[in-house]
C-alpha cells in the first residue's frame, strides 16, 4: 500500500499505519476532511482516527503528492472530482467549485478527499461467468447500489472472457472506462489484470468511447460501467446492432426499478439483456441475491430446485464476496 500512503504527511501517514496494522486487505476507503477526524471504511466495519484531524497544510500536502506538484496538467480529472494514482486507487474530491456557463470549471478550495482502495479479486466471478454464457457470451446487466461489488465483478469478467476459461476460448473485449476503474489505468496502462485480449478506452465518455472501440478495435464483447444516460443506451443499441455483445451495470436496488427508468426503455422492450445479475446491499460487499434469465427466472433458484428443495449452499451469494473499487 506505498502508494496510498505517501499521499499523507508523516504524522497522518504513522497514525494510519498504526490503527490500520494488518488490516489493509479489508479497508475499503479512507475519508480524510480539514479538521475533522480520519474516517476508515472497512468491509463490515468504520473505524475512526482521533488523535490527528488534518488541516489546510495537510490537504496541500496531500494535493501535492497527487499532482506531483504541478495541479494545471491535472485540470481535467480535477473538474471530474477524481484523480486515479498508480495501482487503480482513486482519490475523490470535494470542495468549492467554480463554474462557468453552468458547467463545472474546476474544484478550488479542496478540503474533502475519499481514497477509494482498488483491490482485483481474481477468479471472483468465476461462478457467475457460466450463467453468462449459453453457446456464446449474452448481453448482461450487473444491478446494484453503491459498493455491491458492481465494479469488481465485471472487472474479473473481463479478465475471463478476455484470457478464456475451462474450454472457452478468449475473446476480444473493448472496455470504455469512463472513470478509470475497471483497468485503473495511468497513462493509458491498465495497473489491473484485464486479461491478453482486451483494449481498454480509459477516461473517455461512455458513448463516445462505446463507437470509436467498434469502428477501430472490432470487439466481439463490448464492456461499460454505470450506463445510465440516453447517449449511453443509444450507443449499447448501436453496439448491439453492430452484431457486438455487451457487458455493462447500472445503479439500483431491483430490476422492477430499473425497468421503470425512461433512460433505459429501449433496451428493456427490445428484449436486450439475457442476464440481469442483481447484487445484494450486505455487510460485505459483493453477495448475488439473484440471476434472471431474459424472462425473469431466478437461475439461482432454479438450481437449488434441481437438489430437490434442499439448500447445499450453492447459491454463490452465501460463500462469493467482492469489494467495489
Amino acid at each position: 500500500m506505498d502508494e496510498i500512503v505517501r499521499l499523507f504527511p508523516e504524522h497522518i501517514k504513522d497514525a494510519i499505519q498504526r490503527k490500520v496494522q494488518d488490516r489493509w486487505t479489508e479497508l475499503q476507503e479512507i475519508r480524510f476532511r480539514l479538521n475533522q477526524p480520519i474516517e476508515l471504511i472497512y468491509d463490515s466495519k468504520i473505524d475512526w482516527i482521533h488523535s490527528v484531524k488534518p488541516e489546510s497544510q495537510d490537504g496541500i500536502f496531500v494535493l501535492n503528492q497527487l499532482s506531483n506538484f504541478s495541479l494545471y496538467r491535472m485540470e481535467d480529472e480535477l473538474r471530474e472530482g477524481y484523480i486515479t494514482i498508480e495501482g487503480g486507487h482513486r482519490v475523490g474530491l470535494a470542495g468549492k467549485v467554480n463554474t462557468l456557463g453552468g458547467t463545472v470549471k474546476a474544484i478550488q478550495h479542496i478540503t474533502f478527499f475519499n481514497i477509494r482502495i482498488a483491490k482485483q479479486k481474481i477468479n471472483v466471478a468465476s461462478p457467475i461467468i457460466p450463467y453468462m454464457y449459453k453457446e456464446k457470451y449474452m448481453n448482461t446487466l450487473f444491478i446494484g447500489a453503491p459498493q455491491t461489488g458492481k465494479t469488481t465483478l465485471i472487472r474479473d469478467i473481463v479478465r475471463l472472457i478476455a484470457t478464456g476459461w475451462k474450454d472457452i476460448p478468449a475473446k476480444k473485449v473493448a472496455v470504455i472506462d469512463e472513470r478509470s476503474e475497471i483497468g485503473g489505468s495511468i497513462k493509458g496502462v491498465p495497473q489491473h489484470n484485464v486479461g491478453i485480449r482486451t483494449d481498454v478506452m480509459d477516461a473517455c465518455p461512455k458513448a463516445e468511447g462505446m463507437m470509436m472501440m467498434i469502428r477501430s478495435m472490432s470487439p466481439d464483447v463490448l464492456v461499460v460501467d454505470e450506463i445510465g444516460s440516453k447517449k449511453d443506451v443509444q450507443a449499447l443499441m448501436e453496439a448491439i446492432l453492430a452484431g457486438v455483445v455487451v457487458v455493462c451495470s447500472v445503479h439500483g436496488q431491483t430490476l422492477e426499478e430499473i425497468k421503470k427508468r425512461p433512460s433505459m426503455q429501449t433496451l428493456f422492450q427490445q428484449n436486450v439483456f439475457k442476464r440481469f445479475v442483481l447484487l445484494e446491499k450486505n455487510q460485505q460487499p459483493g453477495f448475488v441475491h439473484a440471476i434472471y434469465d431474459e424472462v425473469g427466472i431466478n437461475l439461482l433458484q432454479k438450481k437449488r430446485s434441481l437438489n430437490h428443495g434442499v439448500d447445499r449452499s450453492t447459491s454463490i451469494h452465501r460463500y462469493h464476496n467482492v469489494d467495489r473499487v
